[in-house]
């Protein structure tokens, strides 16, 4: 075996402060269990319940608490007071990116099972993450691309319409006119499409269809096996399911047509409501849409307006693409610069349009 480093005053710092971090992501995993019911609660716990386990490998290094612990880290701070107020999937969302940067795997006195430990948090809590992201529902979805396709796409217009020299009256009415356009395209189409996602579910779901016949149905020559055969089930567990629901239905009363019990699927709920996601895609894309327009509402024009408008998107832009960042689990601030060279990109190629345009409409 390898011998342990002798440890340095530097090293009994670096052993407090990752006391201080395990301590505090404990308790983010108790705040936000505080908020959780069933086995997600049983889960946090556990993550917490080895959190403490570091804990103590660090007190015993240490000799025992030490006189004056360090503050947690910055990130450990954010996580523990958005956990204490939300507890939701944004917080599981940095957890897991925090969880993602251990310094243990370069750490010396750290033990290899500690290594272990903090990747698989990792997985863990993406598990975790992912129930909550599967529980977003497409409402939510069609809110947050709405704002972002509304904020690009009407910077991007009023930009083009104002690099052609046009008056700031024309620029606030064409501005406006995209606004309206884009959020009564997007809830007609947004409607349109879980509306057809959740029509092409209730095409796909077994149906009631024969569920009457079921009794009259031969034990020994059971066809209703294969149906679920067709469904991708094993001949031998196709014969046997359809012999125990034939043998329900028979012998149940016969006084009223025979249906077949069945547990609502979570398709559903995965898609969401036609009418709750276009009404979100129609807001959220108003409300993105509005941003670039609202320097010209307040009399502004000109190269004044122009800042303004850009500044304002830029800020959102960088809002919404965290906010995505966060929700996939990837760096925010990486997302945030992404969308917002996309949006300043589409922009200015408009601009640049425009101003060719202008100068031949001239």
């Amino acid at each position: 075996m390898t011998a342990q480093p002798v440890p340095t005053p530097r090293d009994r710092c670096r052993w407090a402060r990752y006391l201080a971090d395990e301590r505090a992501e404990a308790q983010v995993y108790r705040d936000l269990a505080q908020r959780r019911e069933g086995e997600e609660r049983e889960i946090l716990l556990a993550l917490a319940d080895a959190e403490g386990r570091h804990e103590a490998h660090w007190l015993e290094l240490l000799g025992g608490e030490p006189s004056r612990l360090p503050s947690p880290g910055l990130g450990s701070l954010l996580l523990g007071w958005m956990a204490r107020r939300f507890g939701s999937i944004f917080v599981l969302a940095l957890a897991q990116n925090a969880e993602g940067r251990s310094p243990y795997e370069s750490e010396p006195f750290a033990t290899a099972r500690m290594v272990a430990d903090e990747k698989i948090h990792r997985e863990v809590v993406r598990g975790l993450a992912a129930r909550g992201r599967r529980r977003l529902s497409g409402t939510f979805r069609a809110a947050v691309f709405g704002a972002n396709d509304g904020l690009v796409s009407n910077l991007a217009l009023v930009m083009g319409i104002g690099a052609t020299g046009v008056g700031a009256q024309f620029v606030l009415f064409s501005g406006v006119a995209g606004l309206l356009a884009g959020a009564l395209s997007m809830g007609a189409g947004e409607y349109v499409s879980v509306r057809s996602q959740r029509e092409l579910l209730d095409a796909t779901e077994p149906s009631d269809y024969a569920d009457h016949v079921l009794p009259d149905l031969d034990l020994d020559a059971n066809e209703l096996a294969l149906v679920y055969r067709a469904r991708g089930v094993g001949e031998r567990d196709a014969e046997e399911r359809a012999r125990q629901i034939v043998e329900a239905a028979q012998a149940a009363d016969r006084s009223e047509p025979y249906r077949l019990h069945r547990a609502a699927g979570a398709d559903h709920e995965v898609v969401g409501s036609a009418l709750g996601a276009a009404g979100s895609s129609f807001l959220f894309f108003a409300s993105g849409a509005i941003i670039p327009v609202l320097p010209w509402i307040f009399g502004l024009s000109g190269l004044p307006a122009v800042v303004l408008a850009l500044v304002l998107v830029g800020t959102a832009l960088l809002g919404t693409g965290a906010m995505v960042g966060l929700l996939s689990g990837a760096p925010p601030l990486r997302r945030g610069l992404r969308q917002l060279a996309i949006g300043f990109g589409a922009a200015a190629v408009t601009y640049v349009l425009g101003l060719l345009f202008g100068v031949s409409a001239g």
